[in-house]
Formats: structure tokens, sequence, C-alpha cells
């Protein structure tokens, strides 16, 4: 094992299939000549070692990029493809929703278009709204896409590398505040199953659900209720789409009460689904309601104090499991 950083598990990912499948190459504004000249960013070094026809810098333009990654893939390439903010693929969306994720149908499946658009998102690096919304729901929304969101090292490692071998178009999003969190990581060559949530912590009273960089508050909040006597069961979805139903409903029928967790805005959130989901399917072995600890309604602020209030934290978490464990 070795204690890396998630931005150092993408870049070993993807220095490890480009070395194993020349058909790979990445591509996105500044991969290359990188704005991030540093070595625990995920595109450091590529350039270097694989050479400018395999390492493509473009123009700052999300439709192209996008396009490329569409037409390369038909053309029988694994191209890896970089949005560099969440709210920017909004320009890339016709590429990837009316084509990406229908092309595969369209052709009967017949044909594969194997492609991974790496997405950046998250608050809280004072970036402002048109750089730090999160929008994972609306690319799940769309059937043909799969959709991951790693909320540690070893995971984002081994679900890039599954991400890249699929034969079908996978939006990968990454939050960027995670390039800086280490965590230990196989060294070896692995991967992860696209579509298995992983219980991250067991736990008899509350089963939480989250993904992505709410892991670390779930993990926060499960200290501070220990200390109570309140033993939470927490759920990394890891993988949106296709969703594991099974671990979700198996987890709840054991705590009998929901918490999810996500920093993306409540009204229309992923959220939603996963309520919809336990309260079709498992209502019957509901304690309490279900509740949503999500960001409030509203842009991402760009003042330091307001963006820490639009970020979900661990004291709302823990006053949403007490309501629940008191009812």
């Amino acid at each position: 094992m070795q204690q890396i950083t998630m931005g150092q598990a993408v870049q070993q990912a993807l220095f490890e299939e480009m070395r194993r499948d020349p058909d790979v190459f990445i591509a996105g504004e500044g991969v290359g000549q990188s704005i991030h000249e540093s070595p625990i960013m995920p595109t450091y070094g590529l350039l270097k070692e694989f050479g400018p026809s395999r390492v493509k810098d473009t123009p700052v333009s999300e439709a192209a990029i996008a396009g490329l990654a569409v037409g390369s893939s038909v053309m029988g390439l694994r191209p890896v493809v970089e949005i560099m903010f969440n709210p920017f693929i909004t320009i890339a969306s016709d590429q990837i929703v009316n084509h990406a994720a229908k092309l595969r149908y369209l052709s009967g499946g017949k044909s594969t278009f194997p492609m991974v658009v790496r997405v950046k998102t998250g608050a809280g690096f004072g970036a402002g709204c048109q750089h730090s919304h999160n929008l994972e729901a609306w690319v799940a929304h769309c059937p043909g896409l799969k959709v991951v969101m790693p909320g540690t090292p070893a995971d984002a490692k081994g679900l890039l590398k599954s991400a890249i071998r699929d034969d079908n178009p996978v939006i990968f999003i990454e939050d960027m505040m995670l390039y800086f969190a280490p965590g230990q990581v196989p060294k070896e060559d692995y991967s992860i199953p696209i579509g298995v949530a992983d219980i991250k912590k067991q736990g008899k009273d509350v089963t939480v659900v989250t993904w992505s960089k709410m892991l670390g508050v779930a993990f926060k909040a499960a200290t501070e209720l220990s200390k109570e006597g309140i033993e939470i069961e927490i759920v990394d979805l890891r993988t949106l789409a296709p969703l594991d139903k099974e671990t979700i409903l198996q987890s709840v029928r054991k705590t009998g009460r929901l918490v999810i967790l996500h920093e993306a805005t409540r009204t229309g959130g992923f959220g939603g689904e996963i309520a919809a989901l336990v309260a079709e399917e498992a209502f019957g072995d509901l304690k309490a309601p279900i509740k949503r600890v999500a960001a409030p309604d509203i842009p991402v602020p760009f003042s330091p104090p307001l963006e820490q209030f639009y970020i979900p934290n661990e004291g709302q978490l823990i006053q949403a499991v007490k309501t629940l464990t008191s009812l």
C-alpha cells in the first residue's frame, strides 16, 4: 500500500491505463502544458511520457472537447477528456446527452462507444457559482450514461480504471477538494466495478447514504455520534448510475432509518431519487421519516463565510440523525 492523495491516485490510473492500452488518450484544457503544474494534480507528467499525440491540449471549448471524445470513440479509440469545472458541462451537453449517451442504443447494441468525461466539481475553494455548481443529478438523469463519484483515493484509482476499460460513456466526477486528501491506495493494478456501493462504516441505528466529498463529513459526524451511543452506517454510493439499489435497501432494512447527505442543492438533487427508492421498496421497514441533508437552493456563494454556509456539514448531519433516533 501507499499513502497518496486522490489527485495522485487519478494520475496513477491515467499513467497505468495509457501504458496498458495505446488507444487511450487524454484531451482537455491544460492537461498537457498544465495550468495546474503540480505533482499532485491528475494530469501532471503525462505530456512528458506520452507526447502531444496522446496528451492533447485543447481550445477553451467544452463542446469541442466532448465532440472530440464522441468522434474518436466512434472510430475505435478510448478518449479520456476533461471538463475543467462541472457547470461547464452544460456547454458540452449536446454531445454528451444527445450523442454519447444514445449512440449505442441507436446502433442496436452492435457498436461500442468507450469514452470517459472527467469532470471537476465541488465548492470550498472560493471559485464562485459559475465554477462550483454540483450537477451530478443532471447526468444521472440521462439514460445511457454511467456516473461515478469517488470519495477516496483508492476508489478513485480503481473506478477510473474500470471507467476507461468500459465500452460505454462514463461521466467521472472528481471533487477538487479531494485532490489534496490522502489515503491508502494499493500499488498493484486493480479495478473496482462500476455500480457497486461500499459500506464504509457498519452501524445499527441510522443509514447515511452519501458520496464524494460528503463521505468525510459523514465520518466526522459518526465520530461525534458514537460518543453518545449512536452508531450510523455509512453507505458510499461511489456510482450514481447504475445505482446499487440492493446495498441501500439492505442497510435501511437493518437500521430502519435513512438520512441522505449530498453537497448538491436539495431540490431535484439525487437524494430525492434515493428517498423515492426506499419509499417504494422499503417503506414498511422504516421506523422514522426519511431525511435529506443537502445544500440550500441557492447559487454557490463566492464569499468564503457564505460558501461555508452553503456546504453541508457534520453539525447538520448530527442534528438530522438525532431527530430520527428521538422519534
